[in-house]
């Protein structure tokens, strides 16, 4: 996996072989900032990173100048892989290691962006939850937004405060909104 741009820009980050994970693909996560640029501003912004796996977004966040970081994953390895690769960038990336379902269940504080990147095993009726979980608990600032991001095979549109769906690859980028 690479950063795609910021101060890492072009940066190659070789996570461990043993981490259960499913990387979002270099395509579809610069297609995925493509839009964000537009939306957000970087340097201001607060993310929520949950399944964050090997980190790779919460990277690209950083790298763009996101200062205000938190990772969320239930595997010992991911967290101890993103918070090697934040102290080695200077990253300001708070880990949490968790199981999300668990953690959506009790009040944090709220982000400007929540991004998840469950594994694609997640029913429709999993991530609807989710969703819904993030809106009840208050986990998004007002003028924030939600991307889920999931299999070509899933329809969420039917889900409270969804706004659109882009595909890229057999990927989906669900953008929800209050």
């Amino acid at each position: 996996m690479r950063i795609i741009s910021g101060t890492y820009k072009g940066k190659r980050l070789t996570a461990p072989k043993n981490l259960p994970v499913r990387p979002t693909t270099d395509f579809a996560k610069e297609a995925l900032f493509n839009i964000l640029r537009h939306r957000i501003d970087f340097h201001n912004s607060s993310l929520l990173d949950l399944f964050a796996g090997t980190g790779n977004i919460s990277y690209e966040f950083a790298s763009r100048g996101t200062e205000d970081i938190t990772a969320v994953d239930m595997h010992y390895g991911c967290v101890k892989y993103i918070n090697s690769i934040a102290e080695e960038l200077s990253f300001q990336i708070s880990t949490v290691k968790a199981d999300v379902k668990k953690y959506l269940n009790s009040k944090h504080r709220s982000f400007d962006v929540v991004f998840a990147d469950p594994p694609y095993a997640f029913t429709p009726e999993d991530l609807q939850k989710m969703v819904e979980k993030i809106f009840n608990n208050d986990l998004l600032n007002s003028e924030g937004i939600v991307i889920i991001e999931h299999t070509k095979h899933t329809d969420l549109s039917h889900v409270v405060n969804f706004k659109e769906a882009r595909r890229y690859g057999g990927s989906v980028f669900s953008f929800f909104e209050i």
